[in-house]
């Protein structure tokens, strides 16, 4: 055989048995890619993404995006040659599979914990917001967001309950009942002065306070680690609103998304038009003050949302740094600490004043 044939022949069997290595070795890492993006003041999936009643609202035109992220599953194994596709690519981050899902979590217990924290952007959003707007008459409970599996708690209380007391002390914030639980050594008895789920709800719905209280008493287990006592729970806040506002939007979850969903119950509860029309996008978490706070994935959306045809992106000021290493052409990085903030820069966009706009990468 001749010596070029030879070698030929050698290179494409290396190249093959490379390309075979590339796709049977298993590395340790996951993938995240722009995903969509929805307008909060619009339509999903054929229905509103936020809707009020029993307040007058208007019309809204203009873009106020919320932005996503893909990310592979807890349980997919990706291949040497596709970790070095999403390192090459400019859409595409690979990154240690434990950053997505620490503690060995699976891809259920993240998307359950996912669908809290997007339920609890939620109720942020609206207080943010009609605090915002100066709105008066809302009120803020403690409540059971979620149950541990096979824990003391397991069928006696239930997502949704709201918690009055602990031992006969009142609590008014999700770090009180940790703190009145953990006074206990692991096997005590913990008294639980609960409304039920079901009477909350009710309530929720007419716009009233919930009434009508039982008792519930569960014995304490020793949790791993540290040993302290605990029932298995995990706390939260709920509240009753002075007129119905609902958000919708599937396929979702994470509390990113709360910063736009404050914006768009703004935009429709004031007249006028906050964007001018213009597409702004965005992201930030939300606390019910109105504080907005960083979140994961920055720079795929961005991406998303420049693709999607936005010309601004509110920034949360804690992203601003990570946002502005690749800043897709055409879109304004406008950085943001509050959600008085964000209105402040939508109105400037709106009226194409935007020489003053506090930019990222700008002091």
């Amino acid at each position: 055989m001749p010596r070029r044939t030879a070698t030929m022949l050698a290179s494409t069997l290396m190249l093959f048995a490379l390309l075979c290595a590339g796709v049977f070795i298993k590395v340790p890492y996951s993938e995240m890619s722009p995903g969509p993006t929805v307008n909060t003041l619009g339509d999903s999936h054929g229905a509103p993404v936020i809707s009020i009643a029993d307040r007058k609202t208007y019309p809204a035109s203009g873009h106020l995006n919320m932005t996503t992220v893909r990310v592979t599953g807890a349980d997919y194994d990706m291949n040497l040659l596709e970790a070095v596709y999403g390192w090459l690519s400019d859409d595409n981050i690979v990154v240690p599979h434990e950053n997505l899902y620490p503690d060995g979590k699976t891809e259920e217990q993240s998307t359950q914990e996912n669908a809290e924290e997007f339920s609890q952007s939620q109720e942020s959003a609206k207080v943010a917001a009609l605090k915002q707007l100066g709105i008066p008459g809302v009120s803020t409970r403690v409540v059971v967001s979620s149950v541990v599996k096979g824990s003391p708690a397991e069928s006696r209380l239930h997502a949704g309950d709201v918690i009055r007391a602990v031992d006969g002390t009142a609590v008014t914030a999700p770090d009180d009942v940790a703190r009145l639980v953990t006074k206990h050594k692991p096997g005590e008895p913990v008294e639980f002065t609960i409304v039920p789920a079901a009477e909350a709800a009710e309530a929720e719905k007419a716009h009233r306070e919930p009434a009508g209280t039982a008792k519930v008493t569960i014995n304490t287990a020793k949790a791993q680690g540290d040993g302290h006592a605990i029932v298995g729970i995990r706390a939260g806040t709920d509240h009753t609103f002075p007129f119905g506002i609902d958000i919708k939007l599937a396929d979702v979850g994470g509390p990113s998304a709360g910063l736009m969903f404050s914006l768009g119950i703004v935009d429709k509860l004031t007249p006028g038009d906050l964007t001018g029309g213009k597409f702004v996008a965005g992201t930030g978490t939300i606390d019910d003050t109105g504080k907005v706070g960083p979140i994961g994935g920055i720079q795929m959306k961005t991406i998303g949302a420049r693709n999607a045809g936005a010309e601004y992106f509110l920034t949360p000021a804690e992203n601003c740094a990570s946002a502005s290493k690749n800043v897709p052409d055409g879109l304004t990085l406008v950085k943001v600490s509050t959600i008085g903030d964000a209105t402040q820069a939508l109105e400037k966009i709106g009226k194409g004043d935007t020489a003053g706009l506090p930019q990222c990468g700008t002091p």
